[in-house]
């Protein structure tokens, strides 16, 4: 091995390590870098090509290759780095990757076998550090301290937790739940995982960066230079899954990963939630100190190996390293498909140094995919074939193929990252020089698949993830930001452009989504309360202005369309109470004065419209006679049927039936009333009232106005009716006014010398009813009808009459509906 000069910078993360090395690169005329995830030699190679022209740089990872002709810079993965290159500048970061379980043979090889002609440069954690001076070179050790303060924050819920944070879990499944946990309680979170395409991940990422929401959920991909600006990093867990085994992280894990949060200057603060173990006060202090275990053996593999047959070359990918300080890789995912193949094939191929090369590096073709057991398999065994075969290319016919069951957009978060997985290895063979016909097609077509799915990928992800509406209103309380509010002309409720509601009324509909928790109402309520409060104090004004309300067969008093209150009994039915039906955000000094407003709209109406039937109660009459009838009448809503109030009328004389008149009562022959009541409007008001006070009979409706005459079998309530204005004949009902004018026409053609009377077309019409039930209404109000010369005749017949008023006619006090007003004081 030859002598080098080789620097090390160790060191915590946030150090600068990364950035030096690019800095370091940048001043030779060439040189490359390798690193730990795609996603960084993406990030990385990003930043470069703003610095110097873009055809000198160029990004190799195992499923995306930008190699321009006159390349001078390299950014790539450990793995794909070209390793037969002579550069003048060669780094490797995260060097203490050597030491992982599953890649770490990788780096190490890196470590022991890549120099740059000028310069080689390891970046990484000091816990390295006594095994990088084991190597027989001419060495400097850069020591960098991190350049903010890392302190242990605890265990706090995931509903407690800050802005500014990651949660890391180490599964998918994981990621999911927890995610789904954080759109529930803040709004939504971004997501981070290794197995994301770069577009998804950059797509998620900047949700992030961009202020749209506040919470990362991560694995411990996050761990490997990715920079975000985190204040807070915390563990859902503290175990994963390494590839062979379930394993608690070792401290300089989590100290990689814990070191994401605070960057540059900013401190940051690590911590646990959820059900995660307790990380001990002396396991703090070391984290917060950066004081890890050194490293004491590092992975490795031969990498010279020997293909003569498959005995010497299993031999020699099992052969142990010679020094100490390295471990014999436990065997890898291809080192076992090879000898799955070796074993498979041994009757149907005959293998050379040629034949074995091939299946070599094709047992090194990523498995993405992982959780289809067998699949991973049948591609390496398919893609062996082809390139074995006498053409050595896989047809386009067959990447076709794949393709086409991969070009579908629609489905969830798991079957969109499934087929981006299984994208990413067809994106791995067709990189692979002079593996595929047409490769350039192919390179293209599988990249702009890959990118078309991670949108698709980032789209159900932020639907899935994230309610945004929730995480802006979330956000913009916490900081006390002035929201930007939109009424639209429809009354949808927009802030900062999220639909949150409409305002109906005086109230705010809120937009529940499903699975809305009490916190998203809380947040919603709360900006509402600061943005449309102002929206409901105007809406107040402009009814108290305008007074243009209106109350409704349904007990509530409307406003555009919308209930503003709602009726309540009183101590009777000409004094209602009501209750507002308002938001909870309107304050209490609008909302008193909206009740009074409404109170005074309310007396104004009934004094109004029912004013005869007022008056007739606030009558100011010493005479007792008149005092006696005006209270009946009152009690009875301004109808009585003659017969109930004899005697009061013969204790009448002509004067108080004048003072009673100019009130507007009539005497009738059937009925003594108010006509004013029998309006329609007066009618409305009065049975609205009526129900409401008796809270029942709700399915009661007056007749329809204009009708004079109703034959009704279902025997509609009496004295509901007598409240809308008709007298009840069994089952036949007719206007008690247009009785009165049917006495007039019947007195009028009636002879002194003969009772007999004729009906007349008149009559009919007056009534708007048929021949047949006009006789049974003159027999149910006492008088023969008879034919005579072919015209109808009718005489009053006074016995029946009695009879019949008699069974009709009950006392007041008995059966009124009304008797509950009978203890009233009146004036």
């Amino acid at each position: 091995m030859p002598k080098n000069k080789i620097t090390a910078v160790l060191g915590p993360t946030n150090t600068g390590k990364t950035h030096l090395a690019i800095d370091t690169m940048l001043s030779f005329d060439n040189g490359m870098i390798g690193f730990p995830l795609r996603l960084l030699a993406r990030e990385v190679y990003d930043k470069v090509i703003k610095e110097i022209s873009i055809d000198k740089v160029a990004l190799i990872t195992g499923e995306e290759k930008i190699i321009p002709t006159n390349a001078k810079y390299y950014l790539c993965t450990v793995e794909s780095m070209p390793i037969e290159k002579h550069l003048e500048f060669v780094g490797i970061d995260e060097i203490q990757m050597c030491a992982d379980h599953e890649r770490g043979h990788i780096f190490t090889d890196r470590l022991l076998n890549l120099r740059g002609e000028k310069l080689t440069m390891l970046m990484g954690s000091s816990t390295i550090k006594n095994i990088i001076s084991k190597l027989n070179e001419d060495l400097e050790f850069i020591n960098r301290d991190r350049l903010s303060k890392l302190s242990y924050a605890g265990h706090k819920k995931i509903s407690r937790i800050n802005r500014k944070t990651a949660i890391i879990a180490f599964s998918s499944e994981e990621v999911y739940a927890i995610a789904e946990l954080i759109r529930r309680q803040k709004g939504g979170a971004a997501i981070v995982m290794g197995s994301l395409s770069p577009k998804t991940r950059n797509a998620q990422v900047e949700l992030y960066q961009s202020g749209d929401v506040d919470f990362l959920v991560a694995t411990d991909a996050i761990g490997m230079g990715i920079n975000m600006d985190l204040d807070y990093v915390y563990f859902s867990n503290l175990k994963k899954f390494d590839g062979k085994k379930l394993r608690k992280l070792n401290l300089s894990e989590i100290g990689q990963i814990a070191g994401r949060a605070g960057r540059y200057l900013n401190d940051g603060g690590f911590g646990i939630t959820g059900d995660c173990k307790e990380i001990s006060p002396e396991e703090v202090e070391l984290i917060e100190g950066h004081k890890f275990e050194e490293i004491r053996t590092l992975f490795w593999r031969n990498s010279d190996l020997n293909f003569n047959n498959p005995n010497s070359l299993i031999k020699s990918l099992e052969e142990r390293p010679s020094m100490e300080w390295l471990r014999k890789v436990h065997e890898c995912e291809d080192e076992r498909a090879l000898k799955y193949f070796i074993k498979d094939e041994k009757n149907n191929l005959e293998f050379n140094e040629r034949t074995l090369k091939l299946l070599w590096e094709c047992c090194q073709i990523p498995d993405f995919v992982k959780k289809t057991y067998g699949n991973h398999y049948e591609v390496i065994r398919n893609v062996f074939k082809f390139l074995n075969s006498e053409k050595g290319l896989i047809s386009e016919d067959y990447m076709r193929l794949q393709l086409m069951k991969l070009d579908k957009l629609e489905g969830n978060v798991d079957s969109l990252s499934n087929r981006i997985a299984n994208v990413r290895t067809w994106s791995y063979v067709s990189n692979k020089n002079n593996w595929v016909e047409n490769q350039n097609y192919w390179i293209e077509k599988t990249k702009h698949l890959e990118d078309r799915l991670s949108d698709r990928l980032h789209e159900e992800l932020t639907k899935t993830f994230i309610d945004k509406r929730a995480s802006i209103l979330a956000r913009g309380l916490k900081q006390d930001m002035e929201f930007k509010t939109e009424i639209l002309q429809n009354n949808d409720v927009k802030i900062d452009d999220q639909f949150i509601g409409k305002i109906k009324g005086l109230k705010l509909e809120l937009d529940l989504k499903k699975g809305s928790l009490e916190t998203d109402i809380k947040s919603l309520k709360k900006a509402a309360r600061q943005s449309i409060g102002p929206e409901f104090d105007k809406r107040i004004q402009s009814i108290i202005d305008t007074g243009l309300i209106d109350l409704k067969e349904d007990f509530k008093i409307y406003w555009n369309e919308f209930p503003i209150a709602r009726l309540l009994p009183g101590n009777d039915y000409l004094s209602p109470n009501f209750t507002l039906v308002v938001d909870d955000i309107i304050e209490q000094n609008p909302k008193q004065k909206l009740n009074d407003f409404i109170q005074k709209w309310l007396n104004s109406k009934i004094s109004n419209v029912l004013k005869s039937l007022i008056d007739l109660k606030n009558i100011k009459e010493d005479k007792s006679s008149i005092k006696a009838l005006a209270y009946q009448l009152y009690e009875n809503n301004g109808v009585l049927k003659r017969e109930q109030v004899s005697d009061y009328l013969k204790n009448l004389e002509q004067i108080d039936r004048k003072v009673l008149r100019e009130l507007g009562v009539k005497f009738g022959r059937y009925h003594v009333f108010l006509y004013q009541l029998i309006k329609p409007d007066a009618v409305s008001l009065r049975t609205l009232l009526w129900k409401n006070f008796h809270q029942k009979f709700y399915n009661l409706k007056p007749p329809t106005f204009g009708l004079n005459f109703l034959e009704d079998k279902d025997s509609q309530n009496k004295n509901f009716m007598l409240l809308c204005g008709f007298e009840k004949f069994d089952n036949l009902f007719v206007r008690i006014d247009i009785l009165e004018r049917l006495f007039v026409q019947i007195i009028n053609a009636t002879s002194k010398e003969n009772s007999e009377i004729k009906m007349i077309p008149e009559m009919l019409n007056l009534l708007g009813c048929s021949k047949e039930n006009f006789k049974k209404l003159l027999q149910k109000m006492g008088y023969k009808t008879y034919e005579k010369e072919q015209e109808m005749f009718f005489k009053y017949n006074p016995v029946k009459k009695f009879k019949k008023i008699k069974i009709q006619n009950k006392k007041v006090s008995n059966e009124n509906p009304f008797k509950v007003l009978k203890n009233l004081k009146l004036g």
